[in-house]
C-alpha cells in the first residue's frame, strides 16, 4: 500500500491511500486521518489501513483529479553519506582537500549523518527544484528514503533528491551546509509505501533520468543493495542524542552520479524512479 498527501478541489491537504493496482486514491479524511505523521505513529497502523482499504464508506478520487504533494507534515530531512562506493568516489573527485575525509569516514563505524531540511521547504513530485544562483556545478542525487516515526520504527520508504553544489562542498568542507540546504534543495514522494522491509528494498533499483528541452542528457541506475550500511545502523545514529517528536525521514545516499563536465540548467526535467515507489518528478529553477 502507499500513502500520499494530496489536494483536492480546495487548498487544503489530505492524505490519501493507494492500494496495489489501484487507479484511485482513497480519500481519508472521512475516517478522521488528516496527518501521515500521527497515522504511522499508531502502532497497528498497517492492520488499520487493511481496514480502511475495504471501508466503502470512503471517497475514492481519480488520480487525474489530485494533486499529489510533499509526504511530509512536520518531519525533519537527514541525510547520509558516502553509502555508496561511486558516492565515495565522487566525493574524493570534488576535491583533493576534502578526499581523505570521504575515504575515512567510508569505512569508519560512525557514518556522515547531516541535517538536509526543514518540512515546509521540501517539494513535492510535479514542482520545482531549485539550483543555487551562487553555484556552477549542481547535480541532482537520487536516493531511497528510509521514513521514521517518533519510536525510530522504520515505518515505509520514498523516493529522495539530494539537490547538491558539488563545486561549492569541494571547495571546502566547511561548505557542506550550503552545498546542501538551500530552497527547493530536497524533493520527496511520490508516494510512501509502507508494509515493506529492508530485504525487500534491497531488491529494488534506482533510476534517474534527466531531459533538457525532450532530450535526455543523462541517465543512470543503481541497485539498492549496493548501499553499504544496514538501515538498522543508520536508524541507531540518528537517533542517537536525539529526539523526534513528528518522526523523520533520511535519505540514503546516492550511487548514481553524473559525470564531471555535467551539470544541470534551468528547465531540466529529473525523473527518480523506482518501480515498487513510483517515479518523482521535478523541473529545475535557479535560487
Amino acid at each position: 500500500m502507499k500513502l500520499c498527501r494530496f489536494r483536492h478541489g480546495d487548498a487544503r491537504p489530505r492524505v490519501g491511500l493507494l492500494t496495489e493496482y489501484s487507479r484511485q486514491v482513497i480519500d481519508l479524511t472521512r475516517a478522521g486521518i488528516e496527518r501521515l505523521d500521527e497515522l504511522l505513529e499508531e502502532k497497528n497502523f498497517l492492520a488499520r489501513l487493511t481496514k480502511l482499504s475495504a471501508d466503502p464508506e470512503l471517497p475514492r478520487l481519480p488520480l487525474g483529479d489530485i494533486a499529489l504533494l510533499r509526504p511530509v507534515d512536520e518531519q525533519e530531512v537527514w541525510a547520509v553519506g558516502v553509502t555508496y562506493l561511486r558516492s565515495k568516489a565522487a566525493r574524493m573527485e570534488e576535491s583533493d582537500f576534502s578526499a581523505t575525509a570521504y575515504d575515512r569516514v567510508y569505512d569508519a563505524p560512525r557514518p556522515e549523518l547531516f541535517f538536509k531540511s526543514q518540512p515546509q521547504k521540501v517539494v513535492g513530485t510535479g514542482d520545482s527544484v531549485g539550483i543555487r544562483r551562487d553555484a556552477k556545478w549542481n547535480v541532482p542525487e537520487p536516493e531511497l528514503a528510509l521514513v521514521f516515526n517518533s519510536r525510530g520504527t522504520l515505518v515505509g520508504f520514498t523516493i529522495g533528491n539530494d539537490m547538491s553544489s558539488r563545486d561549492i562542498e569541494g571547495e571546502n568542507l566547511l561548505y557542506l551546509p550550503q552545498a546542501k540546504i538551500y530552497d527547493r534543495a530536497c524533493a520527496l514522494g511520490p508516494w510512501i509505501i509502507v508494509g515493506e522491509n529492508e530485504k525487500a528494498a534491497r531488491a529494488w533499483t534506482i533510476k534517474i533520468r534527466i531531459s533538457r528541452a525532450g532530450k535526455e542528457v543523462f541517465g543512470g541506475a543503481t541497485k539498492i543493495d549496493r548501499i553499504k550500511r544496514p538501515f538498522a545502523q543508520l536508524r541507531d545514529y540518528l537517533f542517537r542524542s536525539q529526539t523526534f517528536p513528528r518522526g523523520a525521514v533520511l535519505l540514503t545516499g546516492t550511487g548514481v552520479v553524473p559525470d564531471d563536465n555535467f551539470t544541470l540548467r534551468r528547465g531540466d526535467e529529473i525523473a527518480i524512479m523506482v518501480p515498487a515507489i513510483g517515479t518523482l518528478v521535478n523541473m529545475v529553477v535557479v535560487v
